[in-house]
């Protein structure tokens, strides 16, 4: 069973853990981010875990919370027109080494 309203999918593949991912909308939208297993659920209607809600501003930001392969899906249900909509991986900022000490 297909779903009654229409939404843009972003296949984001093999994404690492804390990695950032910023979606700008022209209207407010329904943003779900899914792991792959949750996407196949939610394709097929079914009841499905995500990441996100109703995004009233953009660009919002979402972070991956386990590595692994991960979907984005927005959507109007329940909001009148429709949404454009982009999404980007935010670059990570390279970790800094700790300071070192040494002694006096």
């Amino acid at each position: 069973m297909a779903h009654s309203f229409s939404y843009s999918h972003y296949d984001l593949g093999m994404q690492r853990g804390g990695t950032v991912i910023e979606i700008t909308l022209s209207a407010i939208a329904n943003v779900r981010l899914m792991s792959h297993a949750n996407f196949d659920l939610f394709k097929n209607t079914r009841q499905h875990k995500f990441l996100g809600g109703v995004a009233k501003q953009s660009p919002i930001r979402l972070k991956i919370p386990e590595s692994g392969h991960w979907h984005v899906v927005v959507d109007m249900e329940g909001h009148p027109g429709k949404a454009e909509s982009s999404i980007k991986v935010v670059p990570q900022a390279p970790q800094k080494p700790a300071p070192r000490f040494s002694a006096a």
